[in-house]
């Protein structure tokens, strides 16, 4: 897992929330990653977690459990590598699709060993990891990035990191080095702000709570949603549908205390499901996010990557080819659109 600030201890958050059985994790550890190794390896001897001074730790179904707090240095922007054993069958796992990160796996408890040379076999999966957890660190709070695709990262570099909510940490640190904040992506591939899905998950006002006011020291949101309320079936062309929706996150989050920065929704002119009308919607929402005064701040995506020449399509040098996801130069673009002075 990538950090995005440092800190002298961690405590790992396992997750069994989608699990229809109890699910039992033997051991587990946590060590610093060396840097470019594939498959994973640490740098370090791992270090033993444990949930209450016990080595193992069963997960009721729909439950997470939190590990106690151990000492382990966390640069900012570093990696660590978090071993867990399951020795049986788990029933459905609940996991992170599609992280755009490489996680690995072997037969048998390896969670003590350094190297990596075993874990044969390659995910882009997160299974039953929910959260890190960093403290004894500078941080004034964090930042919940809370998406679909495209703050998940699709059309970023696999295990680079250039996600733009990774590219916004980075800002972060270099603009506020004594007081940062973390960065959480609280994103997942296909997600809607209106429906569930029973392929990509629970839509943003079912998870609001668990993604995000369950989260650590939470000051703001940032919110990209929409796209796919729009280009998904069933389509959703009735743009007050839409924004009624973004006006249930921002109070809800303001309900904790919680700011909101409306993000813009961006171009997806040659997306297979692009039409007309799902434009029009799009663009009558965008108005909305700008002119409505919602928000607490407003990001604006679609005028950063959109084409001037032609505005339903993004530049094709933001393009990561599919016309729906921009490329690690538009994630780039993009953060660098957030007025970081107002987090």
């Amino acid at each position: 897992m990538h950090a995005s600030i440092g800190g002298n201890e961690v405590q790992v958050r396992f997750t069994n929330r989608f699990g229809d059985v109890p699910l039992f994790i033997a051991a587990a550890s946590v060590a610093q990653a060396k840097v470019g190794s594939t498959p994973a390896t640490a740098s370090d001897v791992p270090h033993r977690l444990t949930f209450f001074g016990a080595p193992s730790v069963r997960i009721p179904p729909h439950g997470d459990v939190v590990s106690d707090a151990i000492p382990v240095h966390v640069a900012p922007q570093g990696d660590l590598l978090i071993s867990l054993y399951v020795p049986g069958p788990t029933g459905p796992p609940t996991y992170h699709h599609l992280a755009y990160q490489h996680s690995f796996a072997a037969p048998g408890n390896r969670v003590d060993q350094q190297s990596g040379d075993a874990f044969s076999q390659v995910y882009q999966n997160w299974y039953f990891l929910a959260a890190l957890e960093v403290s004894e660190s500078p941080a004034r709070g964090a930042v919940v990035a809370l998406g679909d695709s495209i703050t998940n990262g699709q059309g970023s570099t696999i295990d680079e990191n250039d996600r733009w909510s990774d590219v916004l940490s980075q800002r972060i640190l270099q603009t506020f080095p004594a007081e940062p904040l973390s960065v959480l992506n609280e994103a997942i591939d296909g997600d809607r702000i209106l429906l569930d899905s029973d392929r990509f998950g629970p839509s943003a006002l079912t998870r609001f709570d668990d993604d995000v006011v369950s989260q650590s020291g939470v000051r703001d949101v940032i919110l990209l949603l929409g796209i796919n309320d729009i280009q998904q079936s069933p389509h959703q062309y009735d743009a007050s549908a839409i924004e009624f929706g973004l006006q249930q996150i921002v109070l809800r989050a303001h309900l904790h205390g919680i700011r909101v920065i409306g993000c813009t929704i961006t171009p997806y002119e040659g997306w297979p499901s692009y039409d007309p009308q799902g434009e029009r919607t799009r663009l009558s929402v965008n108005r909305f996010i700008r002119a409505s005064g919602v928000f607490d701040g407003v990001a604006d995506f679609d005028a950063v990557i959109r084409d001037p020449s032609d505005p339903h399509r993004m530049l094709k040098s933001y393009d990561s080819s599919d016309h729906l996801h921009p490329n690690a130069s538009a994630y780039k673009a993009m953060a660098n659109a957030i007025n970081v002075n107002q987090l």
